[in-house]
């Protein structure tokens, strides 16, 4: 039986808590406990999903048996669990991004590889079955070699202002959004980011007292020659239609592709909420025999790292996973140079090597 933990309970930390759960009712996982520095959100969690529960993510791992820990903290705030579950031997689930600094990726990167211990990273946009098909034709030369192309992801204003008011100024749309992107391209492209150049502004969430960038414009070339823009932002009005709106574009010598990877399709209009799109394809519920079933690629990526450590237990090593889809370490640590880059480039004005 897998062993597993949780430091952080918010969002997504409730997700990894509800695909937990779901593995946990097939037998193929046991949540040991989670861990949450409010003290009230972890009594409502330890409550309802009727675990043990810690404010104290090292009095947590000290007192209790894990295999694998997923950290679900704020942005900046990775590291030290980090290495500390490293240490103790224990394989790491992190939400991305992996560390707002490269040397912090390097130092979890070096003391998990030094303690054999499996460092994965929630790039769920790899799990999405219409970027992996959109890869597949890309592998097959469908497109050519890609020459530029676009991203654009945006979110309602109620992510930093309403969500994540107490640690939004630590973080900006880069962190929290770009890098998913950064790793898709990454992933598409089979190219690492060579170059940034990139302005960014600060304006209404700084009048909120959010002392942050409403929005970043970023111009990436990677090493293989390809030109790709991106726009972030985390500013859209409440009435949106949805809370991320987000997309791509690709051109290449022999072809287009692009993804609407907000609007799936359905549009639904209430009269207490008005115009709504819905992505079921990230996270869906069903309800039967009196329980919620989840699914979705948002499940999917979280799920992997439980079969990750079960086929590891299984005499499998950690290199043997790396054909799979999959986002470990060094792809936080190449999504976090373009990161530092694009915040570097707003600095100094210039192109930026990354």
């Amino acid at each position: 039986m897998i062993k597993l933990g949780i430091i952080g309970l918010g969002k997504f930390g409730t997700n990894i808590l509800n695909t937990y759960k779901q593995l946990e009712r097939k037998g193929i996982c046991k949540l040991v406990a989670i861990c949450d520095i409010n003290e009230k959100v972890l009594d409502e969690q330890v409550k309802k999903y009727k675990t043990k529960g810690y404010t104290d993510y090292k009095e947590m791992l000290e007192k209790e048996e894990f295999d694998g820990i997923a950290i679900a903290t704020p942005d900046p705030f990775h590291k030290e669990p980090v290495i500390y579950c490293a240490n103790k031997k224990i394989h790491v689930f992190v939400e991305k991004p992996l560390d707002v600094t490269i040397d912090g990726c390097i130092e979890m990167i070096e003391v998990c590889k030094k303690n054999n211990v499996l460092l994965q990273v929630d790039f769920h946009k790899r799990f999405d079955p219409f970027h992996q098909t959109i890869r597949k034709d890309i592998e097959q030369g469908k497109i050519g070699r890609i020459e530029y192309g676009s991203v654009h992801m945006e979110d309602k204003i109620i992510v930093p202002r309403d969500w994540f008011p107490n640690w939004a100024d630590k973080s900006s749309p880069v962190w929290f959004l770009g890098v998913h992107f950064f790793d898709l391209i990454r992933w598409f492209l089979k190219s690492n980011g060579k170059k940034v150049f990139a302005k960014g502004i600060k304006n209404k969430l700084k009048l909120l007292g959010i002392n942050t960038f409403d929005a970043v414009k970023a111009i990436v070339e990677f090493e293989n020659g390809a030109i790709i823009s991106f726009e972030l932002s985390w500013i859209l009005p409440e009435n949106f239609e949805s809370i991320v709106n987000q997309g791509f574009k690709l051109v290449g010598e022999k072809g287009i592709i692009e993804c609407d990877s907000q609007d799936r399709g359905t549009r639904v209009c209430y009269e207490s909420v008005g115009v709504m799109t819905y992505n079921s394809a990230f996270i869906n519920e069903v309800e039967k025999f009196g329980e919620i079933f989840y699914s979705g690629y948002g499940i999917e990526s979280i799920e992997d790292f439980v079969y990750n450590i079960k086929y590891l237990k299984e005499g499998y090593k950690i290199d043997d996973l790396k054909n799979w889809i999959s986002a470990f370490g060094q792809d936080g640590l190449e999504a976090t140079k373009i990161a530092v880059a694009v915040h570097r480039s707003i600095e100094s004005k210039k192109e930026e090597e990354i």
